[in-house]
């Protein structure tokens, strides 16, 4: 078991694919967290998260893998990928539920567009990753049925794990050809939030955000802070009680709900919690605390 994973990670890093031990049997990362962390060796100067420690140094992956039969996770923004997730319904869904294949497809002939071919990975759930080379000239990050439901995306922020890996006894598998193509443009134009344009004949300055927005932002990075920093065990409610405190910003109209929900989706992940875990968590919060909140009270 060792020597096939070790050979898979090793197989990924040859492709320039920066690669990290998960832990074995699952698809969260092997690495200590920021509140275990002993600030010693790679972390002498400060907690390194996964994203960072992230490798294609073979030393450094046989000397990993040979501790343990892990599983490979790849950070998806160094190695210069976006990999599309397409996930399935949760048992307790409706029977004819369409997964993130079907939504994929109907995106793509409401778009007027072939899907997509490229690299397949069949996922342990039966599920489906589209690796796509990133754009070179955008830093994309995860999104969270930004394109459809249960199609997810993964990039600077995220990890995929990769062909070789077994979860609950299936493993990660090539599907078909392994040549990996570009992320379709008008794929990337979704993905891709349009610059604020001005009208050239507008006189006076650019407006400047309100107040109420800019403290919003501030909230926004103070809780995902807190969920970054939570501990094992705890994280789940963490991230749960993190998002119930930015709803009222969603409700005021000073966020919005995609920034958030994209926000905290990053943040679960990279602490250890799997994508439907933090999306079904995310909206749950959020659509509680939106529907409780009460009106913005008056300024003084």
């Amino acid at each position: 078991m060792n020597d096939t994973l070790l050979q898979a990670a090793l197989n990924a890093a040859q492709r320039g694919w920066h690669v990290f031990p998960l832990r074995p049997g699952t698809k969260r990362p092997a690495l200590h967290g920021e509140t275990a962390c002993p600030r010693t060796g790679p972390c002498a100067g400060g907690h390194v998260k996964w994203e960072q420690r992230a490798t294609t140094d073979p030393n450094r992956i046989r000397a990993a893998w040979s501790t343990g039969a892990f599983n490979i996770g790849i950070a998806t923004g160094p190695s210069g990928l976006l990999v599309v997730d397409l996930d399935r319904p949760k048992p307790n869904s409706e029977e004819d539920a369409p997964d993130g294949a079907a939504n994929l497809s109907a995106l793509c002939e409401r778009a007027g567009q072939p899907v997509p071919r490229t690299r397949t990975i069949r996922t342990a759930s039966g599920g489906a990753h589209l690796y796509f080379s990133a754009p070179a000239a955008a830093r994309l990050h995860n999104t969270a049925g930004t394109l459809a439901p249960l199609v997810d995306t993964r990039a600077w922020g995220g990890y995929v794990v990769a062909a070789g890996s077994i979860v609950n006894g299936h493993r990660y598998a090539v599907e078909g050809p392994a040549l990996i193509n570009p992320l379709p443009d008008w794929l990337k134009k979704v993905l891709i939030p349009p610059h604020p344009k001005f009208a050239a004949e507008t006189p006076g300055p650019v407006p400047v955000p309100a107040r109420g927005h800019r403290y919003a932002e501030t909230a926004l990075q103070r809780e995902r802070e807190t969920v970054r920093a939570a501990p094992e065990g705890r994280r789940n409610a963490t991230l749960l009680a993190s998002v119930r405190a930015m709803g009222r910003f969603v409700a005021w109209g000073d966020l919005p709900r995609n920034v958030v929900e994209e926000a905290f989706q990053a943040e679960g992940e990279a602490a250890g919690l799997t994508a439907a875990e933090c999306r079904a968590t995310i909206t749950s919060a959020l659509d509680w605390s939106i529907r409780t909140c009460r009106p913005r009270p008056e300024a003084a």
